[in-house]
């Protein structure tokens, strides 16, 4: 009996890791209308279990089998939530994060992204109220989800990154891509996110931003014309910036720098 009850160590990192999954799995879809489905997936998960545990074999067998038939359809219906929820898990491991890191820095690119010059730049923007949307990606995953308007190669200094968004420039519709410490591509489109929790006031730079941190590990700079303020934003998380410290910040330690 006493067996029976014993909670060890293996235990407790068995339901850490189902309730971080659930967890993960919960804010892909919070806020759409997988939500439901969700929800209702993981009540049938539960009453299976249950029925299991009380012994109601004809319950427990139909039961089961509309579980191992639905992993098909969940994986038809989650796509895109299945992909970023395996992004979010490859992003936050610390082996992927060191592994990469060390690639990295073994690339033979030799320029080195200056955080201050895009800060400084943003800012300024922000006081004349030009609209901009730059987006820094990364390596590890490729912003397949975007269209590129012009393949550029350019180092992001104050002056060219004002001069882009200016709102006259030929290039200044859409998002701009840093890679690597380069410009690499302009007047990109983005995905716009369809996120029902975004306030209202955030606009078609901001949902763009949104869209393509969802898909990827890129983080997104956006700085509104309409308000004058200048947004950073990782994931689904927006944080407006005070000044042009707190945006540095954030981007060193982004690109670790």
């Amino acid at each position: 009996m006493l067996e029976a009850i014993s909670f060890g160590i293996k235990d407790f990192i068995d339901i850490a890791v189902v309730v971080f999954l659930v967890y993960q799995a919960y804010r892909l879809v919070r806020g759409t209308v997988a939500v439901n489905i969700f929800i209702g997936i993981a009540a049938l998960f539960l009453l299976w279990k249950l029925v299991e545990a009380l012994q109601m074999t004809l319950l427990s067998g139909i039961l089961g089998q509309f579980m191992s038939i639905g992993v098909l359809a969940l994986v038809i219906l989650f796509q895109q939530e299945i992909r970023r929820f395996l992004m979010i898990i490859g992003t936050n491991n610390f082996f992927v994060k060191h592994l990469f890191s060390r690639m990295k820095r073994k690339s033979n690119i030799p320029e080195k992204l200056d955080v201050k010059e895009i800060s400084a730049a943003c800012f300024e923007m922000a006081k004349t109220r030009t609209g901009a949307l730059i987006v820094i990606k990364k390596s590890v995953f490729d912003l397949n989800e975007a269209t590129v308007g012009d393949v550029q190669n350019i180092i992001p200094t104050q002056s060219i990154l004002e001069s882009i968004f200016y709102k006259n420039s030929p290039l200044h519709d859409g998002a701009i891509v840093i890679e690597n410490g380069r410009i690499v591509a302009t007047r990109v489109i983005l995905p716009v996110s369809r996120d029902k929790n975004l306030p209202e006031e955030y606009g078609t730079r901001h949902r763009a931003a949104v869209g393509i941190c969802e898909k990827s590990d890129a983080a997104c700079i956006v700085v509104s014309e309409e308000r004058g303020k200048v947004s950073y934003i990782k994931g689904d998380t927006i944080e407006v910036m005070k000044d042009e410290k707190e945006l540095t910040t954030h981007l060193s330690e982004e690109l670790e720098l």
